[in-house]
């Protein structure tokens, strides 16, 4: 059992403090057992971050992954998830997350993808989603996740060259059986997981800081410094990023 002070004290460890600008991806399973569960997480980071400062979290109104059934699979779908109701209570976002959002002195949009905030930034979320944080200093905890939930990454993906993101854009005819604004569709994976290569070129440049809480793996670093290798690399070598092989 991981108790609060312990989490806490952890997280301090880490270089959690007064007046920062946080970006929270979390799953709260990861622990094993958290004394209080989700609200401990929320809690803690509040007392550490105080009003000074900000926490961010994804408010996304998406199920997780759907089976897929033979005839998606025909249809070249790999991914299928469902865009939730505005009012629905849980998310893929995960406990903590979905805890956070519905909570009273929360700020969130309330589009399919929109961000929660807390504390003295927060209406940032409304107006600019995570852009503050990416652009202001702000540091990414990651709590039983990687970067893969690192929400900032797909800020600097509109350069990604537009026929690498036609390849696994969903068809015309998925968009008939699936309309966009009832779901999300991905249709093909490319050759390589870029987001961990990325992530291994962070831990390479020792950018990213690793504790073990209770069962959890926490990682925590400057957003900036971890995204800006990701602009980097789709603005050099986009395909070579994704294990695509260009055809001239």
């Amino acid at each position: 059992m991981v108790t609060k002070e312990e989490l806490k004290h952890a997280l301090a460890e880490f270089g959690v403090e007064k007046g920062m600008i946080l970006e929270v991806h979390s799953s709260l399973s990861s622990f094993g057992e958290l004394e209080g569960g989700a609200m401990t997480v929320i809690d803690a980071l509040k007392e550490l971050v105080t009003e000074e400062g900000s926490i961010f979290m994804p408010a996304l109104r998406l199920s997780r992954e759907l089976p897929l059934t033979d005839a998606d699979r025909e249809l070249g779908i790999t991914v299928k998830i469902k865009v939730l109701d505005p009012d629905a209570e849980k998310t893929a976002m995960g406990a903590v997350a979905d805890t956070f959002r519905q909570l009273p002195d929360t700020v969130c949009g309330c589009d399919t993808i929109s961000t929660a905030g807390w504390g003295k930034h927060a209406e940032e979320a409304l107006t600019g989603g995570l852009d503050y944080a990416i652009h202001h200093g702000g540091k990414a905890l990651l709590l039983g996740v990687d970067i893969y939930k690192l929400t900032a990454m797909h800020y600097v993906e509109p350069i990604t060259p537009t026929d690498i993101t036609a390849m696994f854009a969903p068809s015309e005819a998925i968009d008939r059986i699936y309309p966009p604004d009832e779901w999300f569709i991905e249709a093909g994976h490319p050759p390589v997981k870029a987001w961990y290569t990325i992530q291994a070129a962070a831990y390479g440049r020792g950018l990213i800081k690793e504790a073990q809480i209770g069962a959890c793996k926490a990682m925590f670093f400057d957003i900036w410094s971890v995204v800006s290798l990701y602009e980097d690399a789709l603005k050099n070598d986009p395909y070579g990023l994704w294990g695509i092989k260009r055809e001239d």
